[in-house]
């Protein structure tokens, strides 16, 4: 059960978990959406596919949102809550509750999703008469193709996540689900396989090469005395998973940029064995500046060369993976895995994989 005492984000209400009212307060301020135990965001792409018709590398990669960017609903189903106080993360505080809800205590996922709807309305009703935007894109907004479990919270901590991803699969507009997880609950994902309740496309976040760094970068708080063997672990099931992969590898400038971590990289990405390889820049942005500053971000330039350097070295025993597209707005570069090449772009909601 949740310690309230433990808690400065959380509170119990008829036994139900939520989001306390000052820090509901706190997040609408910074432009989030809130149901509940739940948060929701219009992100900076969304919105510039409203007003300005540019679009997420996500479009550009995958085809994902089907219909552009606008359609993208970018969502946590356990807001504020997570097993690392990472110092990259762009939260809006400067920690994070740190529990692992129990299943009798969260929504169940249709409620849930239709809060954050509503919550999702609300902040597309500013754009109805933007002179920058048309009534015709709002309204396709409202009718969301992609969903995009990632935002402010680690979404494995959900328990009712494999009923969640089947729900979402039943809506008549989804046209793809993202999941983007910090390899913490590895008994998550094996649940998700196991239900047949995997996402569109998995995203595992890598940071960190070795173990020091990891708790340099991560700064674990639940588990924390094992918290490298279980994303270890995580890494190693990636490669079995009946779903679209990707490592999300972040590059943080001076600290784990230099030439002697790339053979490292290179040794967990094989354990690992994704379709898809992210390898993008730090952005300098929420509580991260906390930590670091605009001098721990990649020019586009040198993401490019890193990438390079990190194809190099993977591919030095066999040839692993290869260079498929870059979004210099984005500061990413993606590689693409030619042992286990699919199509780059979705054809559907629930993908034929093949391990």
């Amino acid at each position: 059960m949740l310690s309230i005492e433990s808690c400065r984000f959380h509170a119990l209400s008829d036994g139900k978990l939520r989001l306390t009212l000052d820090v509901e307060a706190l997040l609408k301020k910074a432009g989030y959406g809130v149901y509940k135990h739940a948060t929701v965001e219009l992100c900076h792409w969304t919105r510039r596919a409203l007003t300005e018709k540019r679009h997420c590398y996500k479009v550009k990669f995958y085809t994902a949102p089907f219909g552009g960017s606008h359609r993208c609903v970018e969502f946590s189903p356990v807001g504020m809550i997570c097993h690392n106080k990472c110092i990259y993360c762009w939260r809006v505080t400067d920690t994070y509750d740190y529990f692992i809800p129990e299943k009798n205590e969260v929504l169940e996922p249709e409620e849930l999703v239709q809060g954050i709807l509503k919550e999702r309305r609300r902040l597309l009703s500013g754009y109805f008469g933007h002179r920058k935007c048309s009534r015709e894109k709002v309204l396709e907004a409202l009718e969301p193709t992609h969903w995009a479990i990632s935002l402010s919270g680690e979404p494995t901590l959900y328990p009712k996540l494999p009923e969640l991803i089947l729900y979402l699969r039943t809506l008549p507009n989804t046209r793809s689900i993202f999941l983007v997880t910090n390899g913490r609950c590895p008994d998550m994902l094996e649940k998700l396989d196991h239900e047949d309740a995997l996402p569109t496309q998995l995203y595992l976040s890598l940071t960190a090469p070795n173990e020091e760094l990891y708790y340099k970068i991560h700064r674990p708080v639940l588990e924390a005395k094992n918290a490298w063997k279980i994303f270890n672990k995580s890494l190693e099931l990636l490669s079995t998973l009946r779903t679209r992969t990707v490592i999300r590898l972040t590059l943080i400038k001076n600290i784990n940029t230099d030439d002697k971590y790339i053979k490292e990289f290179a040794e967990l990405v094989r354990k690992a064995n994704p379709h898809f390889i992210e390898i993008k820049s730090y952005m300098s942005l929420g509580y991260s500046l906390h930590y670091l500053s605009r001098e721990n971000m990649m020019r586009h330039e040198e993401v490019k060369e890193w990438s390079r350097r990190f194809l190099r070295e993977v591919n030095k025993d066999f040839k692993h993976f290869e260079y498929m597209d870059e979004q210099l707005d984005s500061r990413i570069v993606v590689l693409r895995s030619i042992k286990r090449k699919i199509d780059r772009y979705i054809k559907e909601v629930k993908p034929r994989v093949e391990n």
